[in-house]
């Protein structure tokens, strides 16, 4: 039989005592936690070419591939998996506890990455262990930090609330290429020790300051379907990590009978979790919140709109790193850290459009805002595909300062309708549901992309590239070889920030070259010019796709409804209220002796 909802020993301990400021308190500590979390799921990006020579392992060979993308993504699939059963056990055990373990969890493991000795194919190995159970503590801080806010703030002030927290987390997204492209050339262990001060600061602070002030529902851990959920989650994330990757002759692995069966079976297993969530008594994952129109149209809102986000970041870095920033004057081994600070106008997009779009989402209602920040995000997108390959950077900024503001519109206001609309005591599970929306998204659209731009590659660039090798004197057998390499392998040279030419040719070819002619090849001009027509070709059926799934959004966004905050029924209030009464007495009596202890 399902316990009585009640409040809290903790929450009724210090009802009275968090005071005024309490809220404010509680905000600036998730938000520095989600700030961090996010960070971290993007600092890696622009390290990547440092922590690879670091621990002496070449990530352009064919057998480093997958190493290379689960070291990228295996913290985004983690975080994706496990947000909503950490969401339901924050209802159950207090969100507040959860949030506090998962920020000392995620200090413990960056700590341990920040002091990788091991080399070659161990020291990767670790750090993905590492960064798997570094996103273990990221997804308890994804999961409960905006129920804490909610359970916090009022109604009228949630949506600012909500606003800036979220701002932080699709801003960290952002500012970690910056740190990365900082911190890794000085020395690449920084890339992860720099979360250890403000991981450790956190931890404390939350200890210290945060208090269970919402609604618990004690229950029963749904074990059947947290395992259900979390083996089809993983599958059909596994299988959109080797679908980008080359299988036997085909330019990516959708063809691979592994991709099938892991996209397959994962599918299949997410039907029987759906099937297993409407026979326990207790479910993980609460399908009746679908029945909340603006829960169900804001999730599905913000699926389409990270499917469209999601991928951008890769294609604006290979865009960067590959043509514009050497054909601008940079040195290879610099366009990592350019990279990140060329995308600044983004970030400054989300800071300024996110926590005023919430303020007046509180005033106003999301919909109009939500609605609107999409529709200024598609039209971002279509500006970016009218853009040339080799643009102004002014003309690029104010697009991407566009489409930061779109979607900062967006996310605030959403993030707050969809919580909004949650009860009380399943605030933390439905925050959950919402982030692995979100992440999901975030992994699917990578997967998206890089298959849209392998195909728009794999069709033009063999031709380009032999072509041009030959004309500098490259023999027939190099160029070719060269020629026959997967995509995927120029796009990651792009976004790692390597001399494509010089490191896919190697140094015994050039060395026979002419010197004037292995100067062109390694030269700033030579590969840029090369794959910018095959690139623009993917750009543009890479931004069709954004755009369409973010006018999907601006229509689900706009079904949502009027502005609708959840509110219990006076017969659920009496039902619960009776049902508590004897363990509301019981729980009186302990908290009295427990005061009477502390005196």
């Amino acid at each position: 039989m399902q316990q009585p909802i009640s409040l809290s020993r903790r929450a009724r301990a210090w009802a009275g005592t968090t005071g005024p400021r309490y809220k404010w308190v509680a905000l600036s500590n998730t938000t520095l936690g989600v700030l961090i979390a996010t960070i971290n799921a993007s600092i890696l990006l622009i390290a990547l070419p440092d922590i690879f020579r670091g621990v002496k392992i070449n990530p352009l060979a064919p057998e480093n591939a997958g190493l290379l993308l689960w070291l990228i993504m295996g913290y985004m699939v983690v975080t994706a998996v496990l947000v909503v059963s950490f969401g339901r056990l924050g209802d159950m055990v207090g969100r507040v506890r959860m949030y506090n373990a998962g920020f000392a969890v995620f200090t413990v493991f960056s700590l341990l990455l920040s002091v990788t000795w091991m080399q070659g194919t161990e020291g990767v190995l670790w750090m993905i262990i590492m960064r798997v159970l570094q996103g273990v503590g990221g997804a308890m801080l994804m999961a409960n930090s905006n129920a804490i806010i909610t359970d916090a703030f009022p109604v009228e002030q949630r949506g600012l609330a909500l606003g800036l927290n979220q701002v932080a987390g699709i801003t960290g997204s952002f500012l970690g290429l910056v740190l990365g492209g900082l911190l890794a050339p000085l020395e690449w262990h920084l890339v992860f020790l720099v979360s250890v001060p403000f991981g450790v600061f956190g931890t404390f602070w939350a200890y210290w300051k945060l208090r269970d002030t919402g609604i618990r529902q004690p229950g029963r851990l749904d074990w059947w379907g947290n395992l259900t959920f979390a083996v089809g989650l993983v599958a059909v994330m596994v299988g959109i990590t080797y679908g980008i990757q080359p299988y036997s002759g085909h330019t990516t692995g959708w063809t691979s009978p592994r991709v099938l069966a892991a996209l397959t079976g994962g599918v299949v297993m997410l039907m029987i979790f759906c099937v297993v969530e409407t026979r326990v008594a207790e479910p993980m994952f609460q399908l009746r919140l679908f029945r909340i129109r603006a829960f169900t149209a804001g999730n599905l809102a913000s699926l389409l709109s990270g499917l469209g986000r999601g991928g951008l970041m890769f294609i604006l870095i290979i865009w960067l790193q590959g043509i514009w920033l050497p054909q601008h004057g940079y040195g290879f081994e610099s366009t990592p850290l350019w990279a990140g600070i060329y995308m600044l106008p983004l970030t400054v997009g989300f800071l300024v459009a996110g926590p005023v779009s919430g303020w007046l989402s509180d005033r106003f209602g999301a919909r109009a805002f939500a609605t609107g920040g999409m529709l200024v995000a598609a039209a971002g997108f279509g500006w970016l595909a009218c853009v040339p390959v080799n643009f102004s950077y002014w003309e690029f900024a104010l697009v991407l300062l566009l489409n930061g503001i779109g979607m900062g519109l967006f996310a605030a206001p959403n993030r707050a309708a969809i919580m909004n609309s949650l009860p009380p005591h399943q605030r933390g599970v439905g925050a959950g549901m919402s982030t692995t929306f979100q992440n999901s998204a975030m992994v699917l659209s990578i997967g998206v992309f890089f298959s849209l731009m392998i195909l728009g590659l794999a069709r033009t660039l063999p031709h380009a590239l032999t072509s041009g090798l030959l004309a500098q004197g490259v023999p027939a057998a190099d160029a070719a070889r060269l020629a026959a390499l997967p995509p995927v392998t120029v796009l990651f040279a792009s976004l790692l920030g390597y001399n494509p030419v010089q490191t896919l040719l190697g140094p015994t070819v050039l060395g026979h070259l002419p010197a004037s002619n292995a100067a062109y090849l390694t030269g700033q001009g030579f590969f840029p010019a090369l794959i910018s027509g095959p690139f623009s070709d993917g750009l543009a059926v890479a931004f069709v796709f954004a755009i369409a799934a973010c006018l999907i959004a601006a229509v689900a966004s706009c079904l949502r409804g009027g502005r609708y905050v959840y509110t219990e029924r006076p017969a659920d209030q009496v039902s619960a209220t009776a049902a508590a009464a004897t363990s509301e007495a019981e729980e009186d009596r302990e908290l009295t002796r427990d005061r009477l202890t502390t005196r």
